[in-house]
C-alpha cells in the first residue's frame, strides 16, 4: 500500500512541541513483510550473495575461512643397504672361485701364491685379487669380519681348525672346504666335518 507522510503542519507541530524523531516513527505505517525469499538461501557449499556477506561483516560473525588440509603423503620404510650385503656377498664369491682355480697348486709353508700357498697364503692371495687385504696368518686371519656359526656358513666364508687356530679354509658350500692342506699335498677340497672345527668369519 501506499505510505502516507505527515503534513508539513503536522511537522511543524511536532518540532514545536519537541516530539521526539522516535514518536515521529511511531506516525509511519508499519514497513510489510518481507516476503521469504528462496534467491537468499546460499547452496551448500558456496558462499552467500553479497548482501548476507555484508551483513555478517557488520555483525563481525564473518565466517573463518575452511582449514586447507595437505594431502597425506606415504613414504615407504627405510630399506636395508641391500647394494652394499650384495657387494660384499658377490666378493666373497669371487674369493672362493678363484681359490678354486688353484686347486692342484703345490703347498709351501710361507708361500701367498701365484703359484704356491700355504693356508693362510691362499687365503690372503685369493682375497687380494678381489681388492680385500686380510691378514696373513690363520691366527689374525681368524679375528677379522664377524663370527659365523657353523650352521649358517655360506661361500666365501673362512673356516678356522684346531685350538688355538693353526689353519684356515675358504668354504664353497655343501659342507666343504677349498684349502692348501699341509706339505706334500697340494690345494683341495675336503669335506667341513673331516676336520676339527674352530671358528668361522665372514668377510
Amino acid at each position: 500500500m501506499p505510505v502516507s507522510t505527515p503534513s508539513l503542519v503536522t511537522r511543524a507541530a511536532l518540532v514545536a512541541t519537541g516530539t521526539t524523531a522516535a514518536a515521529l516513527l511511531t506516525l509511519l505505517p508499519a514497513a510489510p513483510p518481507a516476503t521469504p525469499s528462496t534467491a537468499a538461501v546460499a547452496p551448500v557449499g558456496e558462499s552467500a550473495p553479497a548482501p548476507f556477506q555484508s551483513a555478517r561483516h557488520a555483525l563481525g560473525t564473518t565466517p573463518a575461512a575452511p582449514a586447507v588440509q595437505a594431502p597425506v603423503r606415504l613414504v615407504a620404510a627405510a630399506k636395508p643397504a641391500a647394494p652394499a650385503v650384495a657387494a660384499a656377498a658377490g666378493r666373497r664369491g669371487s674369493a672362493m672361485s678363484i681359490a678354486m682355480r688353484k686347486l692342484g697348486a703345490p703347498y709351501r709353508w710361507g708361500a701367498a701364491g701365484p703359484g704356491a700357498f700355504d693356508c693362510s697364503g691362499l687365503v690372503y692371495w685369493s682375497y687380494r685379487q678381489t681388492g680385500m687385504t686380510l691378514p696373513r696368518s690363520s691366527s689374525a686371519q681368524s679375528r677379522v669380519g664377524t663370527p659365523v656359526s657353523k650352521g649358517a656358513l655360506q661361500p666365501g666364508d673362512l673356516v678356522f681348525f684346531y685350538r688355538p687356530v693353526s689353519h684356515v679354509a675358504i668354504y664353497i658350500g655343501g659342507g666343504r672346504v677349498v684349502h692348501a692342506s699341509t706339505a706334500g699335498k697340494p690345494v683341495k677340497i675336503s669335506n667341513l666335518n673331516d676336520m676339527p672345527f674352530a671358528t668361522a668369519r665372514r668377510i
